[in-house]
């Protein structure tokens, strides 16, 4: 087997996760929806988001829970053809349950089980680059709403109603890169050894690896205060990328929309980038040190923020959306590393598919943060969210490290 095989899986998953992340661009996707349909409020268009992100964890739980009895090939297909019936609906709907249906469900249930299969089975090729593979992975992911939302954007006529053949083409698109990379996704044999460790004894930097099933880890307070980081930061980036679009109206009050638009696309572009440099970093330095940068990004993001809104600097609220895009890009890739690190690759599938239902919780972060907007009038109390959400974060992983510390001192007693 050549040295370079296995980076043609990691480019399979790339271009899979790409099409499968497009779910993300609601904000952008919507913008015509509610054009068409004004009695809708945006409140009942932000429901179909949320109904994405559930099923997309209910399709990760699936393809995880199923991983055994079904390859990743048939996952793969699947999605296909409900992205594609999910997008061919949506561009005929004329009622909310229609949209909820459609693009909420089998849209978001498609995502989810096409981000289960490559995450369970690129991994496989990479167990000496855990971190990295994540990361890398997850950018297509990350940036995709931005790629897509932009092509989106482009295509798409002003005209009223002129987005339904837009959804129709995405739906097309979409079915045919994921049936196409279904034929070349596939796991190593069992004896394969990654080019770079043959012959090299197995080593992690994170010393509590072991192979883990779903019902042990669950038991595990390790686990649970993970998983209360998750939530916490991931809460902090959705809130961020929920209120973006607002902070840089009020900080460029001169600034043209076109402008404003790209600056908060940037949190997108900086969150596929730090999805890259936070997994190579855990594999690098640990989970601890990882948690920690991210907690520190998020409070210096917070920090930058404020100051912007306190001079007016538009250039400062560029830096700080480039350091919230970072910070929130390295929560995902060490969601991946720490599951396949700490609790082995054997039963990966399920225990990710467990880490990621902290989206579900996680996505009320951009429903608090405009309920403090509403009360407030200000986007300071969005900032001290974020900075307080990430001290939180500060305190799970010191906590973590505590439980490597007792679990560390039983192995060798």
């Amino acid at each position: 087997m050549k040295k370079t095989n296995r980076w043609f899986y990691a480019a399979v998953g790339v271009a899979v996760l790409l099409c499968a992340g497009m779910v993300y661009a609601w904000s952008v996707l919507s913008g015509p929806i509610a054009q068409e349909f004004p009695q809708w409020t945006a409140a009942q268009l932000s429901l179909t988001f949320t109904l994405v992100m559930i099923l997309f964890c209910v399709g990760c739980m699936a393809g995880g829970f199923l991983s055994a009895r079904v390859s990743a090939k048939v996952y793969l297909w699947v999605s296909a053809g409900l992205f594609l019936a999910g997008f061919a609906l949506a561009s005929r709907i004329q009622t909310l349950a229609g949209l909820y249906l459609s693009f909420g469900g089998l849209c978001g249930f498609g995502s989810g089980l096409a981000y289960s299969a490559v995450m369970g089975t690129v991994g496989k090729w990479f167990p000496d680059k855990q971190g990295l593979i994540s990361g890398v992975l997850l950018m297509g992911f990350g940036i995709s709403s931005f790629l897509i939302g932009k092509v989106y954007q482009a295509c798409t006529p002003e005209t009223v109603g002129a987005w339904r053949h837009s959804f129709l083409v995405l739906g097309i698109v979409t079915a045919a890169v994921l049936a196409l990379c279904g034929f070349f996704m596939e796991k190593p044999g069992a004896g394969f050894v990654p080019p770079a460790t043959a012959g090299k004894k197995k080593s992690y930097v994170n010393h509590v690896a072991m192979e883990t099933p779903t019902s042990l880890m669950v038991r595990r307070p390790a686990f649970w205060l993970y998983y209360l980081w998750a939530v916490l930061l991931s809460a902090a980036g959705l809130a961020l990328v929920s209120q973006a679009s607002g902070i840089a109206r009020e900080v460029g009050r001169e600034v043209s929309p076109g402008v404003i638009a790209t600056v908060v696309g940037l949190i997108s572009v900086f969150n596929g980038i730090g999805r890259v440099i936070m997994g190579g970093l855990f594999d690098k330095v640990g989970r601890s040190a990882t948690m920690q940068i991210v907690n520190g990004l998020f409070i210096l993001t917070g920090a930058v923020l404020t100051a912007a809104l306190k001079t007016g600097s538009f250039a400062v609220l560029v830096a700080g959306f480039v350091l919230g895009g970072l910070a929130y890009g390295g929560v995902t890739p060490t969601n991946s590393a720490f599951v396949s690190s700490y609790y082995g690759m054997q039963n990966y599938p399920q225990n990710f598919s467990i880490v990621n239902t902290n989206l579900i919780v996680a996505s009320f972060g951009s429903t608090i943060a405009g309920a403090l907007y509403d009360a407030s009038k200000s986007y300071m109390m969005i900032y001290l969210m974020i900075c307080a959400l990430a001290v939180g974060g500060i305190a799970a992983s010191a906590a973590i490290t505590r439980c490597d510390k007792r679990m560390l001192a039983k192995k060798e007693g």
